[in-house]
C-alpha cells in the first residue's frame, strides 16, 4: 500500500478515534490499531521516515496490505477495548510478531465473592493457574496506555484490587489508600455488600465486552428502580456514572495516543554486569516519552566477550539485539560509558548500515550520572528520558546478575 493508495482514501478516511485495520490482497488482516484520530494515524504510516520511528516489520506489512479498513468508536478508551478485543479474535501477524505475546498485558477480574480487577503480563497468566479468573480481557499491547484507561474506569466504577474485605482480616478494619482517595468502593472497610460490588463488576465486565448499549441500559433501569424505591443517593451515584460513560473525558488517553503517533521518541539503554568478569550479562531498557516500558526490557547472557571486556560484551550485546528486526527500532541509544562505549555501539551500527544517535552516561564515584556524551542537542532535550533509561538499565543489569550467581551457588 502506498501513499497514492491513503490519498485516494483519506476523504473517507474520518478524523475520530477507532481501531483500523491493514489488510492483504485476500481481505486478511495483517495489522490493527487504534487512534485517537483514524485519519491522522492512518497517513503516519506512509511518513518518509517510517522505518526510522516504526522498524523494517512494519514496512514490510505495508508491502503486503492492499487497503486499510476501521470502525469508528466514541471514545478513545473504548478503542482501546475494542483493538484487545479484536487483537485476540484474529492475532494478526503483525501484531504477535512486533511484540512479543507474553509482554502483553491483561485485565484479569477474579472469580471471588469480592473479585479483584488485576492487571497481568501474559507470561504470568499461566503461573496464577491457582487462582481462579472469571474474566480475561485482552491483550493489550501498551502498558501506560491501560494503566490510564484502567484509571478511568475506576473513577467510574471504584473496584478492589488488593485489599483485602474486612471479613478476612484478623484485626479491626482500617480504610486502604485507594478507599482514601475514592478508587475502592469500601470492600476492605465493610462499606459495600457483595451483591452491591458484584453489580459494579457486571458493569466493568460490559465495558470490557464491548457492550456500552447493555451496559447504560443496565445503569438507567438501576437508576429508575433506586428514585422510585427513594434511594435517591444511589440514584444520583447512578446518574453520575451514565454521564461519565455518556461523555468519557479520556484526555490523558488522547494526549498519550497523540504522542504516540507523532512523536514516540523511544530509547533504548545498554549495560552490562558481572562480578571479576565471572557471570556476565547485558540488558536492553526502553523508554517512550519519560516512560519506562518494562515490558520490552531483555536480558542477555554474555557468550563471547572475554571475562571484564565491557566494551566487548557492549559489542554482543548490541549486535544481538540488531538480529531482532522484529522489535521497533529506537531513535536514541544510551550506554552506560563515555567515549570508548559511544564508539564501540557506533562501529556495531555502521556494521549493518543503520543510523541511531548515541549518547553516553558518564558516572562519578558514586555512582551518579556526572555528564551526557554524544550530541548535545539530543542530551539537553531528552536529559530526564535518558538519565531515567540509564538508571533503569543499571538496576535491570544488577538484577539479573544476582540472579545468575544465586543459580551459580554464589552469594
Amino acid at each position: 500500500m502506498t501513499l497514492d493508495d491513503f490519498d485516494k482514501l483519506k476523504g473517507k478516511i474520518p478524523d475520530t478515534p477507532g481501531v483500523y485495520f491493514f489488510l492483504d490482497s485476500n481481505k486478511n488482516i495483517l495489522y490493527i490499531g487504534k487512534a485517537t484520530s483514524l485519519r491522522g494515524r492512518v497517513r503516519s504510516y506512509f511518513s518518509r521516515d517510517l522505518i526510522d520511528t516504526r522498524g523494517p516489520l512494519l514496512v514490510d506489512m505495508l508491502d503486503k496490505a492492499q487497503t486499510v479498513e476501521w470502525r469508528e468508536t466514541d471514545s478513545v478508551l473504548e478503542a482501546l477495548i475494542l483493538e484487545a478485543s479484536l487483537i485476540k479474535k484474529h492475532a494478526p501477524r503483525y501484531n504477535t510478531e512486533l511484540k512479543d505475546d507474553k509482554s502483553f498485558n491483561y485485565v484479569v477480574i477474579t472469580k471471588e465473592d469480592f473479585p479483584r480487577v488485576l492487571v497481568v503480563r501474559g507470561k504470568d497468566l499461566a503461573l496464577s493457574a491457582t487462582d481462579e479468573k472469571s474474566h480475561i480481557f485482552g491483550p493489550f499491547p501498551q502498558s501506560a496506555q491501560l494503566k490510564e484507561a484502567l484509571l478511568l474506569i475506576r473513577k467510574i466504577f471504584p473496584y478492589r484490587d488488593t485489599c483485602a474485605p474486612c471479613v478476612e482480616k484478623k484485626t479491626s478494619c482500617k480504610p486502604c489508600f485507594n478507599r482514601s482517595i475514592g478508587l475502592c468502593p469500601g470492600v476492605c472497610t465493610g462499606e459495600i455488600s457483595k451483591a452491591e460490588y458484584r453489580r459494579t463488576i457486571r458493569h466493568i465486565t460490559l465495558l470490557f465486552q464491548g457492550k456500552k448499549k447493555s451496559l447504560l441500559t443496565s445503569l438507567e433501569r438501576e437508576m429508575s428502580r433506586a428514585a422510585r424505591e427513594e434511594r435517591f443517593e444511589d440514584a444520583t451515584k447512578l446518574r453520575g456514572q451514565l454521564f461519565a460513560l455518556k461523555h468519557i473525558r479520556d484526555i490523558s488517553l488522547i494526549k498519550q495516543d497523540r504522542v504516540g503517533a507523532v512523536r514516540q521518541m523511544r530509547i533504548e539503554a545498554y549495560d552490562v554486569a558481572h562480578l571479576g568478569g565471572t557471570a556476565a550479562v547485558g540488558v536492553m531498557t526502553v523508554v517512550e516519552d519519560d516512560v519506562a516500558e518494562k515490558s520490552e526490557y531483555k536480558k542477555f547472557r554474555i557468550r563471547s566477550a572475554k571475562a571484564g571486556d565491557d566494551v566487548g560484551a557492549l559489542r554482543e550485546i548490541l549486535s544481538r539485539r540488531l538480529e531482532h528486526t522484529e522489535w521497533q527500532f529506537p531513535k536514541l541509544i544510551v550506554v552506560d560509558g563515555g567515549t570508548a562505549q559511544i564508539h564501540a555501539a557506533e562501529k556495531v551500527l555502521r556494521e549493518v548500515g543503520i543510523t541511531v544517535p548515541i549518547v553516553g552516561v558518564v558516572k562519578d564515584e558514586h555512582h551518579r550520572p556526572r555528564e551526557i556524551r554524544g550530541d548535545k542537542k539530543l542530551a539537553t532535550e531528552y536529559e530526564r528520558s535518558i538519565i531515567l533509561a540509564n538508571a533503569e538499565a543499571h538496576r535491570f543489569a544488577i538484577g539479573y546478575h544476582r540472579k545468575q550467581l544465586r543459580a551459580r551457588g554464589v552469594q
